[in-house]
């Protein structure tokens, strides 16, 4: 298997008649979801999907949703899967960004969506999934219901265009240190290779059932789709609203495998586990942050024949490390050493190797390193860099990326995080901008300056703290402004327009904020003085 759709075709060869996807009480087989999957691509190409179009799915997990994933990547097309927790502002950004050709959606989305589209030359096609009323579409946009546009009728091998490893297959978009989101370029090879990897330490089989939990926007989301179809198991959707509903649907699909990030870990160590699902749930994984010891401790005591695996990764390389379960109780803060097919190195900042327990670096290179950020060369030059200690002679170096992250690599070889260089903030397992916060705090007109700064969090691995110092004193307005902040009409105002994990868990005025001798606030000063906000994070 080399191109992405093929891990559903071979599987669909193997194992037709097997549950490959399922959603509540909905089942489709392989057989059945290669047949959408093809579909899509057919109908795909009959819309005039041209050579790595961008096709945009703005839905929550639905089973269309797999389908139009996997029926963009066959039809010679790019998938880019938004996230269904994004503002319509946000979701504009990406379409515009990305510059959509077809957008699958709801019909209540694009409801919400029209004010945006308005302004997204580059859709001409919207595909609609579900029954809601259909609002009025924009001149330049055809509207069509998802079983018109996508026939289930076999692929036509003249009508797709024909596609290598190298093509892009995903943009997988993710906050960006400039505040905007910035799409991180993927391509068959990187995902094929990412799921051999990942399902071949995890030991993956044709009889595991994995719970898809997380965004399918996220990659540590979506590879529980590709880890499944390549050894023929079954995916089991879910959009749930509370921690106990994982447990339920764990105990109720007999899943063997659970995927989380740190704050639902969190959240489901605190929980009663029916000692039942122990006998079935075979392994747990962890990333998207470090999860805390007593969390680990409590999931172990709960669940005593799981096998936990402690994972680290980042977009721009899919899975870079995991600790095996065999030497957790060993090294219970380790990061573990590379995945297969992957090679790990923690270098000083001329890119000479660092000595062992010396901090440096994280760099990654092998064939699951992305292909850069879409349309966005000085940010990919940033990132990614030739890999160090290659020949001057070697006319084209191979690219690595440079992840950011500062790492210690110990004597037998095990990596532990130390901290990042950037200031991006890691809650709920997303990486958010402290640039694109600011923006909207300064929109609301409530402040005069705002900064955002991380702060170790409990339950969220970091929480955002806005710091910030009250509109300026200019009329009676302003002055009881600053003798009393507007707190909850800031927070209202965030929740308008940030999905969530984005809205400042906490907010502090100062009437003005520090700066450093360049006239920059001081940012590194602020998140000193706020660390301990939020107490204990261990």
């Amino acid at each position: 298997m080399t191109m992405l759709y093929e891990l559903i075709e071979v599987s669909a060869e193997r194992v037709a008649e097997a549950t490959a996807l399922q959603r509540g009480s909905t089942k489709w087989s392989y057989d059945r979801l290669c047949q959408s999957m093809n579909g899509v691509a057919s109908g795909l190409a009959n819309l005039g999907l041209g050579r790595q179009d961008r096709v945009g799915i703005y839905l929550p997990k639905l089973l269309e949703s797999v389908a139009a994933c996997f029926g963009a990547a066959r039809a010679g097309g790019t998938f880019v899967p938004l996230n269904p927790l994004l503002k319509p502002a946000q979701v504009g950004h990406i379409i515009r960004d990305s510059s959509l050709r077809i957008l699958i959606t709801s019909p209540e989305r694009l409801g919400d969506l029209t004010g945006e589209l308005a302004d997204c030359p580059s859709v001409r096609t919207v595909v609609l999934v579900g029954t809601g009323s259909v609002p009025s579409p924009l001149p330049h946009i055809e509207s069509l219901g998802w079983a018109e546009a996508f026939p289930e009728t076999p692929v036509t091998p003249k009508t797709i265009h024909r596609v290598i490893d190298t093509d892009v297959a995903a943009i997988l978009y993710t906050s960006g240190s400039t505040g905007r989101p910035k799409g991180v370029v993927l391509s068959h090879r990187n995902m094929v290779t990412g799921a051999v990897s990942v399902s071949t330490y995890l030991e993956n089989n044709a009889d595991d059932r994995l719970l898809a939990a997380l965004p399918l926007s996220f990659d540590y989301g979506f590879s529980q789709l590709t880890t499944a179809f390549r050894v023929g198991a079954r995916v089991v959707l879910i959009d749930h609203l509370f921690a106990r509903d994982v447990i339920n649907a764990v105990q109720r699909e007999e899943i063997t495998g659970l995927a989380a990030v740190p704050p639902l870990w969190i959240q489901l160590a605190d929980l009663a586990w029916p000692t039942s699902i122990t006998d079935h749930l075979r392994y747990i994984t962890n990333s998207g942050g470090r999860m805390p010891r007593a969390t680990l401790d409590k999931l172990r005591n709960a669940l005593p024949r799981t096998k936990p695996y402690l994972m680290y990764g980042l977009t721009e390389a899919f899975r870079a490390t995991y600790l095996p379960p065999s030497e957790v109780d060993r090294r219970p803060d380790s990061m573990g050493k590379a995945i297969p097919n992957t090679e790990v190195m923690v270098v000083r900042p001329d890119g000479s190797p660092c000595a062992p327990n010396e901090p440096g670096e994280l760099v990654q290179r092998g064939s699951l390193v992305a292909l850069g950020y879409w349309n966005d060369a000085a940010k990919t030059g940033e990132r990614f860099k030739p890999v160090p200690g290659q020949p001057n002679e070697l006319p084209i170096k191979e690219m690595a990326v440079w992840s950011g992250d500062t790492v210690r690599m110990d004597e037998d070889g095990y990596l532990y995080f130390v901290g990042r260089r950037d200031e991006m903030i890691k809650t709920s397992g997303y990486r958010v901008s402290p640039t694109e916060v600011e923006e909207v705090v300064y929109a609301s007109g409530l402040v005069s300056d705002a900064v955002a700064v991380a702060a170790p969090h409990p339950g969220l691995g970091e929480g955002i703290v806005l710091v910030a110092s009250p509109p300026d004193h200019t009329d009676r307005v302003d002055r009881q402004a600053a003798t009393n902040p507007p707190t909850e009409a800031l927070l209202n105002y965030c929740r308008a327009r940030f999905p969530s994990y984005m809205v400042p868990q906490r907010i502090e005025w100062l009437e003005s904020l520090p700066r450093n001798p360049n006239g920059k606030f001081d940012r590194p000063m602020l998140a000193r003085q706020y660390r301990g906000v939020f107490g204990d994070s261990a």
